[in-house]
């Protein structure tokens, strides 16, 4: 963040009188609530720092690292005494108070935008470390910042910084958002797109890699053929043979190898059946498999569409939540997952999906599926009443999106799962059901 933008934002701040509220929304996001309802957000990422406005920023989590408790108990409902850019560089001071029973309690909420050093600290009135969001050893940087230590100064910058003036600084600040948000989807569409692409390469390497069914039942009727002529010719064959010449039955002479050698004729000929058979079973169930690698491919096409379409960081962590590894929970290939507000959304990825999908959900479960036409089912999991419609709708959203490429408008019909019936496979009948419309354009 430049030095001159800084000095204008700081003397904008200076018209707040107290901080209402205060405390992290994401791993380096502050969020700081000033005079009730002016709100304002400080990324402290090192190589990204920034402040910034938004309409509102959903917060990942409620931290509660000593960090965090001490921020709110010395910072919440503070008076602010003063405002600064403390010792002329990229460093915001704010100066608090509380009011308790016993005394007052100034504390020193110090946000540094220093580079590698970006931190934010809190300091005593004596200018000790009581805490901060990054700790500092003597082994990384000359100037330690370690709690019960005095933090010494930043040494002054030896040239002079440029002035870019801003004409509206809270203009300024929502467009910072804007520009963060737009790097931050740029880069995480890239990211995860690259991912995406490489397991569609991996599916369709799969599904190229696959044998001919034609060619799978020439071979299971050969090797029954060479089966045949072993049996009649049994008294020419001597054991332990790993090929051998038979005559056909036109009276050719034909060559058949084995994979092994075999101790008597009869297991040469039983290993040709075992042969033919176990192919001729691939070939019957070859489009088994087919079929579920083209749904999976159709798939992860329509999930990086998804990701192209995304307007929003939002709309990305959703499509791809925390991963859960670390908990041994066994997943399904044919089912995805996503969480939105809390709650689990499933959608099934091909048929069988959709069909342990309905065949699993319990009875309160919201089932959601397009209107009049086929398309992926959904499963919102729960055990309410009312589900939010913020939910219904992000989960009628993503019913549309892996499903549809064409953008426009959709309908979508949702219903608890108990209002389903289960005809043939994923065919289902369904009354007393509600409507959603879903935009994509």
């Amino acid at each position: 963040m430049k030095l001159s933008h800084l000095k204008q934002i700081t003397a904008y701040l200076q018209k707040f009188k107290k901080i209402s509220a205060i405390y992290r929304v994401s791993d380096t996001i502050i969020k700081v609530v000033f005079d009730r309802d002016d709100e304002l957000y400080f990324e402290m990422q090192r190589s990204n720092s920034r402040i910034f406005k938004c309409a509102s920023y959903a917060r990942s989590k409620v931290y509660n690292a000593p960090f965090d408790v001490l921020l709110a108990k010395r910072f919440n409902r503070a008076n602010i005494l003063h405002i600064e850019l403390f010792g002329g560089d990229k460093i915001v001071r704010f100066k608090t108070s509380v009011a308790s029973a016993y005394k007052e309690e100034i504390t020193y909420l110090q946000v540094e935008f220093t580079g590698k050093y970006t931190n934010i600290i809190i300091l005593d009135e004596n200018e000790v470390v009581l805490e901060a969001l990054r700790h500092v050893d003597i082994f990384s940087s000359f100037r330690e910042v370690r709690v019960g230590q005095k933090l010494l100064d930043v040494p002054q910058a030896p040239f002079e910084a440029k002035e870019y003036p801003i004409e509206d600084v809270e203009q300024f600040l929502y467009e910072e958002y804007k520009k963060e948000m737009e790097d931050k989807l740029s880069s995480l569409k890239k990211q995860k797109i690259s991912l995406l692409n490489k397991k569609l390469k991996k599916l369709q390497k799969l599904y190229e890699s696959l044998d001919d069914e034609n060619e799978l039942e020439a071979q299971a009727a050969k090797q029954n053929h060479f089966a045949n002529l072993i049996l009649a010719n049994m008294h020419k064959i001597k054991p332990y043979q790993k090929a051998i010449e038979v005559d056909d039955y036109e009276g050719e002479k034909v060559k058949i190898e084995l994979h092994k050698e075999f101790s008597s004729v009869a297991m040469m000929a039983n290993s040709l059946f075992a042969r033919s058979k176990k192919a001729k079973q691939r070939a019957s169930h070859l489009h088994i498999e087919k079929d579920s690698l083209l749904s999976k491919i159709e798939h992860m096409k329509l999930f990086i569409h998804t990701v192209e379409e995304a307007k929003d960081v939002a709309k990305i962590q959703l499509l791809f939540p925390k991963n859960v590894q670390a908990k041994k929970v066994k997943t399904n290939d044919s089912i995805e997952v996503f969480w939105v507000e809390g709650y689990k959304v499933s959608l099934g990825k091909n048929e069988k999906g959709n069909v342990e999908l309905l065949q699993n959900a319990r009875a309160k479960d919201i089932w959601l599926h397009m209107k009049e036409r086929p398309s992926a089912h959904v499963i919102i999991t729960t055990d309410k009443q009312n589900v939010p419609v913020s939910v219904i709708e992000s989960a009628a959203r993503l019913c549309v999106d892996f499903t549809m490429f064409d953008k426009g408008r959709y309908l979508v019909d949702y219903t608890p799962r108990r209002e389903v019936s289960i005809q043939n496979g994923a065919n289902v009948l369904y009354n007393k059901y509600k409507t959603v419309e879903v935009d994509t354009r």
